[in-house]
């Protein structure tokens, strides 16, 4: 699908990485206040008028953070916000000109702390988790082809119940797992929140995407931790830019 020819269109994922997100997205122009009334707001789709920093206005798509690439890839969004862990699960083709720093956690390997489970080559092992493809490609580093359960409720109890002897989870603090007599064996991946970027609204809208993204580069480098603007694994580069 093309990109919409007036403005910009950006999915922002619901919840806890919206929250992370919208006082930085305040600060480029890009304000929900007065027109979304917050999470107990039940709109999917919000339009922000036109301002200085925004000429041509903006639509706002709030979907689950899962489905973020997803609506970028096709063209229904020109921007948009997604976890490094969705990124790599899904490995979409998107451009990922810079990590915003918002929504940090860690993808780890996690077990009974009473249960240890011994990895070895070419052994059988069950692995619940909501990330197959992350999670194979790990094991598999390791000489193991895991049997992959596929969980996309609470993964603890895999191991709990005896479905799975490990489970690959996103933690924060680890005190679920904790709760849950499990211990963190080893991280997989550093997760943060990427601006993310439909190739051809990059080629179409090139003024305002960056705009938008010096913009975003320029408040990550003077937010009050000091912090500076980090680059993502795919940066926009020439080829992007033509």
């Amino acid at each position: 699908m093309a990109p919409r020819a007036d403005g910009l269109t950006l999915a922002l994922p619901k919840g806890r990485i919206l929250k992370q997100a919208l006082p930085l997205l305040r600060r480029v122009g890009i304000d929900l206040a007065g027109v979304w009334e917050g999470e107990h707001d039940r709109r999917l789709l919000v339009e922000l008028p036109g301002r200085p920093e925004l000429p041509g206005g903006a639509r706002v798509l709030l979907v689950k953070p899962v489905d973020v690439p997803t609506y970028v890839e096709h063209g229904v969004a020109d921007v948009g916000i997604a976890g490094a862990d969705t990124l790599g699960e899904e490995a979409r083709d998107l451009y990922e000109p810079l990590d915003l720093g918002i929504g940090a956690c860690r993808l780890v390997v996690a077990e009974p702390a009473a249960r240890p489970t011994p990895l070895r080559r070419g052994m059988a092992l069950r692995v619940a988790t909501k990330y197959p493809r992350l999670t194979l490609n790990h094991y598999r580093s390791k000489g193991i082809q895991p049997e992959i359960i596929p969980l996309f409720g609470s993964v603890e109890l895999g191991p709990i119940t005896g479905l799975a002897e490990q489970i690959v989870d996103l933690v924060e603090s680890g005190e679920t797992l904790r709760q849950n007599n499990l211990r963190e064996v080893e991280t997989i991946l550093y997760v943060t929140s990427r601006l993310i970027v439909h190739p051809a609204s990059l080629k179409l809208k090139q003024a305002p995407i960056t705009a938008l993204i010096t913009a975003l580069r320029d408040a990550l480098a003077t937010d009050g931790s000091g912090s500076s603007a980090r680059t993502a694994a795919r940066p926009i580069g020439s080829e992007g830019t033509a």
